[in-house]
């Protein structure tokens, strides 16, 4: 049997390892967790938009100022076509509510003065091809030949009220495939920058992951406008050609009357213009 001395001494010695494991067992656990600490100069200080461009690489800052001028541009077409299609509509409408009340083509060319557009053009044509035809007795004939003009007419105006809506398809389908290309940069810069660093703790891996979202986020701001804007050109476009259908066909209407009249206007051109 041990002595009390002997038990004694085993307790102090069981008391003195248990203390020493207790004090030195968390901390070694910790440095080995713990991985290498971040310096407080090396932590992001400000994520504001303009510091995240600064500080994104040089390929995600080409893809975000390039998003921000497709923006620009999707703007500015709209505000000149806004106003383009909102002058034509009314001038057409004026004109085709004059030209509606008259009687003949050559009182509708007297009261359809210059600068009235579409009308205009439509009114000339069907002057020329009556000149051109006077001396053909054939009035399906005349007819067709005319709406064959005024149908190419028609066709020209709305290409040209279409000029530049296609741009804005373009950005609005790119866009955002663009910001996510600027996307996928940035986070594999981010990777490679964990692979360098060689710890991931959140406050060094953030930034990055934050400066290439920021493209996507760019690109989706220049898509969803042009979209927006493309579909209520499409519509307000539409509504025009239905117009420019109506003004031709009013036009058909008054050679036809003419026609049918046997009336002959050998100088009706001149007077178009």
């Amino acid at each position: 049997m041990p002595s009390d001395k002997v038990r004694l001494s085993r307790a102090v010695l069981l008391g003195a390892l248990l203390a020493a494991l207790a004090g030195a067992g968390p901390s070694a656990h910790a440095q080995e967790t713990a991985g290498p600490v971040v310096g407080a100069l090396h932590l992001p200080r400000d994520l504001s938009p303009w510091s995240m461009f600064a500080s994104a690489d040089i390929v995600v800052q080409a893809v975000m100022v390039g998003l921000v001028f497709a923006s620009l541009v999707t703007w500015t077409v709209w505000l000149a076509k806004s106003i383009e299609l909102l002058a034509a509509t009314r001038t057409l409408r004026r004109a085709l509510a004059g030209v509606s009340e008259e009687r003949s083509l050559a009182d509708a060319a007297a009261r359809v003065g210059p600068g009235t557009g579409v009308m205009q053009a439509l009114l000339h044509a069907a002057a020329v091809e009556l000149q051109l035809s006077s001396d053909i007795s054939d009035k399906d004939g005349i007819k067709e030949r005319v709406g064959t003009r005024l149908a190419r007419l028609e066709a020209a105006a709305s290409r040209s009220m279409n000029k530049g809506t296609g741009l804005l398809a373009t950005i609005g389908a790119t866009a955002p495939f663009v910001g996510l290309f600027g996307t996928v940069w940035g986070i594999m810069n981010s990777f490679i920058g964990i692979s360098k660093a060689q710890t991931t703790n959140l406050a060094v891996v953030a930034p990055g992951i934050a400066e290439a979202l920021l493209a996507t986020a760019i690109g989706l701001f220049a898509a969803i406008p042009a979209v927006i804007i493309y579909n209520q050109f499409a519509r307000s476009i539409a509504g025009y050609r239905a117009l420019v259908a109506d003004a031709s066909a009013e036009v058909q209407r008054l050679v036809s009357r003419d026609l049918d009249r046997g009336v002959t206007y050998p100088h009706l051109a001149r007077a178009a213009e």
